[in-house]
């Protein structure tokens, strides 16, 4: 270590820096997180910072009104719902983060996106496989695109140089845990390594408008492994949500700087890599049980698509002094309001029961307007009488006991029509929102939770 070199000490999840180690990062209060790095002295990384970047003399500032956007287009990459999660399609000069849990299709969904655009010219950069094991992996999807270039390096540096040679249309780096600056005398993986190599790929994306697809790991508490900067420094963020020994993947934009950060995008993982599922609430809903108690159907708006999924409640005596309470792809503490507002509004005890709530399909419910769905899945496993089968429900519930309006009424009631559903139970004052009837269903406004009961007392 040269004499100008310093130690320092980083936290692997939020980036913080100090010149002391400290079991706690005074940041972001993680334990043991604080890592070893050396700072590397300013004249060993000038040629590296310097690389592609423009001298100060051509540096010049342009007016907004001058910006001419009328020839900007976006490369449509053949799956639509990748295209609706970015927004459209791929913006020039755009650096795009795909991550998630191992095996769930990231490199996977890379390989089909280069066959989409066989038309273009594409680097696929890969630090964790040969070129062999590539291919291997490309004939098993059927990808054979002529422009489809495989580049197996770790060094940021001869990567960059060789994009400036080849010019490519698009480039994958996958990933960028396994990329490395030489001059950094950090391992590769390492907060130091991660900031600065995006931040390299990120210069060549704006200068030479090549968009870049960057494929990122997670850590064991499912976040995106490296520093939050990562995630600042990119333009968007894609997380694959889904279990792993389950079919369907669905696909999240958490940051868009192009597009909405509410669409998703819905897979199906099968032997020939991801399908594209234009139904999900159709899939969500397969092999629904029937005169079953305990089960409610929710519709949620996932940015402008509403997507129905199942809600079920089981309620069952408790074998020991304090009752369980468990959910799975709904809000644990919520869960807990929909009860103490159950006891106390609705006249429904659940003190002394076993408490479970499962979202059929790996969905998770965030929308507070599936309040009244997992409300009504409950009461129908208490009073273990089903709900009828045509019957759907969405409303947020206060502390009142009120139902209370939620956004897009009228698309979550004609999604529910079209699959046939004959009754909606929404917010009373939701039905102002409903101008026109919509055919084949009954709508059904309530005002608080003992009056959404009553409307269907026979079954109860």
């Amino acid at each position: 270590m040269a004499a100008k070199d310093k130690v320092v000490y980083i936290c692997s999840v939020c980036g913080y820096q100090t010149a002391k180690w400290c079991g706690k990062c005074p940041e972001c209060g993680s334990w043991n997180t604080m890592e070893e790095q050396v700072q590397i002295s300013q004249s060993k990384t000038t040629k590296s910072a310097n690389a592609f970047r423009k001298t100060s003399s051509s540096l010049q500032a342009v007016a907004m009104n001058e910006i001419d956007t009328t020839k900007e287009f976006r490369y449509q990459t053949g799956l639509n719902e990748l295209d609706r999660v970015l927004g459209g399609g791929i913006v020039k000069g755009a650096v795009m983060l795909v991550s998630g849990d191992p095996g769930i299709g990231k490199s996977t969904i890379m390989l089909q996106v280069c066959q989409q655009l066989s038309q273009l010219k594409i680097l696929y950069v890969s630090g964790e496989e040969s070129q062999r094991q590539i291919k291997l992996r490309a004939s098993r999807l059927g990808v054979n695109s002529e422009q489809l270039y495989v580049l197996c390096d770790t060094d940021v540096e001869g990567i960059l140089s060789y994009i400036q040679t080849l010019s490519p249309d698009l480039v994958i780096v996958d990933s960028i845990q396994t990329m490395n600056l030489e001059p950094l005398n950090s391992s590769p993986g390492s907060v130091t390594q991660i900031r600065e190599c995006t931040n390299a790929f990120l210069r060549v994306a704006k200068l030479m408008e090549i968009p870049f697809f960057i494929v990122g790991h997670v850590n064991k508490d499912g976040a995106i492994a490296g520093p939050k900067v990562l995630e600042h420094i990119v333009d968007a963020v894609l997380y694959f949500e889904g279990e792993r020994n389950m079919s369907y993947r669905i696909l999240r934009a958490v940051k868009n700087r192009f597009g909405s950060t509410n669409e998703i995008g819905v897979f199906e993982m099968g032997d020939r890599g991801l399908y594209e599922v234009e139904n999900p609430s159709l899939m969500m809903l397969s092999g629904r049980p029937k005169n079953v108690a305990g089960t409610c159907v929710a519709c949620v708006m996932e940015g402008s698509r509403p997507i129905l999924a199942e809600v079920q409640g089981l309620v069952s005596t408790t074998p020991f002094g304090n009752p369980r309470r468990m959910c799975t792809g709904f809000d644990y503490n919520r869960m807990n309001l929909i009860l103490a507002v159950l006891e106390k509004r609705g006249g429904y005890f659940f003190s002394n029961l076993d408490v479970y709530v499962n979202v059929i399909g790996g969905l998770r419910l965030d929308e507070p307007a599936a309040d009244l769905t997992v409300a009504m899945a409950l009461v129908s496993g208490l009073k273990d009488k089903p709900m009828p089968e045509d019957v759907i429900a969405f409303g947020e519930i206060g502390l009142a006991g009120e139902i209370r309006a939620v956004n897009s009424a009228k698309a979550r009631v004609a999604e529910a029509a079209r699959l046939g559903f004959k009754r909606c139970i929404l917010p009373y004052n939701n039905l102002k929102s409903l101008q026109e009837t919509i055919p084949g269903i009954e709508v059904m406004g309530v005002k608080n939770i003992r009056e959404a009961y009553e409307r269907i007392a026979e079954n109860f």
